[in-house]
Order: structure tokens, then sequence, then C-alpha cells
């Protein structure tokens, strides 16, 4: 089972999995049905907390183009000077995605017109 369906399967159970602020897993919900997701946590827990990760990023940058309705699109740059860098993109309308760019090839004024040069559309995933 993927992270992505754990945090969703578990859910559906009433066990809310969450990011705490240390960046570990935090488990909220009936203590019966967390101890029944336990296992498959813990056997999972890296690539949950990827999910999770990934999960905040783009809401992070959903948030943005809510915020400010007219903006087409939202990036946050993880850390420029990790490797790969980690992009997270919302264009409004179009789409939301992420990206990881090897750092030496990085460039963000590149990145920045690339994603311009989306037009809007009629579906969107923001």
């Amino acid at each position: 089972m993927s992270a992505a369906e754990i945090i969703k399967r578990a859910a559906e159970e009433g066990v809310l999995l969450s990011l705490s602020p240390s960046g570990s897993i935090s488990a909220k919900g009936d203590q019966s049905a967390i101890d029944r997701w336990l296992p498959a946590i813990r056997q999972s827990k890296a690539s949950i907390i990827a999910e999770l990760q990934l999960e905040r990023r783009r809401a992070k940058v959903v948030a943005m183009l809510r915020e400010n309705p007219d903006i087409r699109y939202a990036i946050e740059v993880i850390d420029a000077n990790d490797d790969p860098v980690i992009v997270s993109v919302a264009i409004r309308n179009v789409a939301t995605f992420e990206i990881n760019i090897p750092q030496a090839n990085y460039d963000a004024f590149a990145l920045f017109e690339f994603i311009a040069k989306f037009p809007g559309g009629e579906h969107a995933t923001v």
C-alpha cells in the first residue's frame, strides 16, 4: 500500500495523519483505530512523511493563489542550495505540481519564464 493510500484509508477510519512540528508523524483519532494502523505507519514511515511534506507544500502554493486572486501562478522553492532543488508550483486553472531540478541545472529565471508560458485553461486542479 502506498503512503497516499495509507493516509487516505486511515482517514476513512477516523485516523488523521499529519506532520508534527518536529517533522515526525502525528496520529489523531480513536486510539483503537490508531493502534490498528500503527504497524502500517511504522513500516512506511519515511514515505508517509515525504507524502505529508508534499501535501503541505502543495497546500501552501494553492493557498497563495487563493489569497492573491490576481496572480496566475505561485511558486515555492524549498531550498535552492539543496540537490535536487524542490519546487512546488500552482498555475491557476491549469495544474499543481512539484519538480525536482538538479542543483547544477537550476535557473530560477528560466523556471519563471517557462511557467509564465502556460495559458489559463478551463480545467483546474487548483
